[in-house]
């Protein structure tokens, strides 16, 4: 099957709070208002269009979704623009056949052209890595929330220079943590 990404538009929020929902109804840790704290990002300045992505199949349904967000990683000396990527959702039907990947590393791409450089991920340990994210813990960085370290992963989008934000403090924006 064939699949196409593109940035979200209005007609979709109601397709992309239902793959939300489905993606996480079954997951353990998940608080089930991933969707709620989608709709609060997107009124928020944290937003940014561009990285609200969605996967369509070749029907045109809606298979699954990505959010990156801004957020702060604040070191001794320097204050770094950064993007948090959350949450990831394919529908289950689509799971497994590389929608989630698609999404990710088109969030990547689309980051990288916005001049994002880091991005910080609340995630699945053994999902992640497979794209270069490292866990966070290896530089230090500093969460709001307490989290397994296998959790929290970071990425550097131009390179291997992620010391540059060790010992680092992230800052989510509000809406982040409000549902």
């Amino acid at each position: 099957m064939n699949f196409t990404v593109r940035a979200e538009k209005e007609s979709d929020y109601h397709a992309i709070s239902e793959v939300i929902k489905a993606t996480y109804k079954d997951v353990s840790y998940s608080n089930h208002k991933e969707q709620d704290m989608v709709s609060q990002l997107r009124n928020s300045a944290a937003f940014i269009a561009q990285l609200s992505i969605v996967a369509d199949d070749e029907n045109g349904a809606l298979a699954g979704h990505i959010l990156s967000t801004k957020i702060s990683i604040v070191t001794a000396d320097q204050l770094f623009e950064a993007l948090a990527l959350a949450p990831l959702s394919v529908s289950p039907s689509y799971q497994k056949t590389g929608v989630g990947s698609m999404l990710v590393l088109e969030s990547h791409r689309v980051a990288r052209t916005l001049g994002y450089q880091f991005i910080v991920i609340l995630g699945i340990p053994n999902y992640y890595p497979q794209f270069g994210y490292q866990l966070a813990s290896k530089y230090n960085l500093k969460l709001p929330i307490k989290i397994s370290d296998e959790n929290a992963l970071v990425i550097s989008l131009t390179g291997n220079d992620l010391e540059k934000i060790a010992n680092g403090t992230v800052i989510y924006p509000k809406e982040f943590w409000s549902t």
